[in-house]
């Protein structure tokens, strides 16, 4: 079977920094049933970055979380362009504002350089978000989805 999203080395983080992104990612899931992930790549193929998104969020699978609640931020490097893909559990509990919100935290941080903490700080606070909306329970409560960035083309 062909895998698109095959590993390959990161030229848009260091290690220690993909390992931030990475522990921030654990740390936000760790109160919580939803799922976030990351997607880089150079280019964005579409017009319109959330297209984007939500293409590679089925491609992905990620919308077979038990409660609709995964969580895509999709970052397209050399074009300077981003997206978060919400399914529609953590959607309908949060609105079309908030995510917006959360890409202009995100703008605001990459406009001073500052993209790993920006990073950082949003999915902390996207987790805090899934935490109320979808609470651990230690009974039930698996990751049903990997935590490493994934990169594409």
């Amino acid at each position: 079977m062909f895998n698109i999203f095959k590993k390959k080395s990161p030229q848009f983080f260091t290690e220690k920094q993909q390992e931030e992104i990475v522990a921030a990612i654990q740390q936000a899931e760790t109160s919580t049933s939803g799922e976030i992930r990351i997607y880089v790549e150079s280019r964005c193929s579409y017009v319109d970055a959330i297209d984007r998104a939500q293409e590679l969020f089925v491609k992905l699978k990620m919308f077979e979380t038990q409660q609709r609640n995964a969580v895509l931020l999709y970052l397209a490097m050399e074009d300077k362009q981003l997206a978060i893909f919400a399914d529609s559990g953590i959607f309908q509990k949060t609105g079309k504002e908030y995510w917006n919100n959360q890409v202009k935290t995100m703008i605001a941080g990459f406009n001073q350089n500052d993209y790993v903490n920006s990073i950082v700080r949003v999915i902390l606070e996207i987790g805090q978000t899934l935490s109320a909306a979808f609470p651990y329970d230690a009974a039930t409560d698996r990751n049903e989805l990997p935590d490493e960035i994934v990169y594409g083309k």
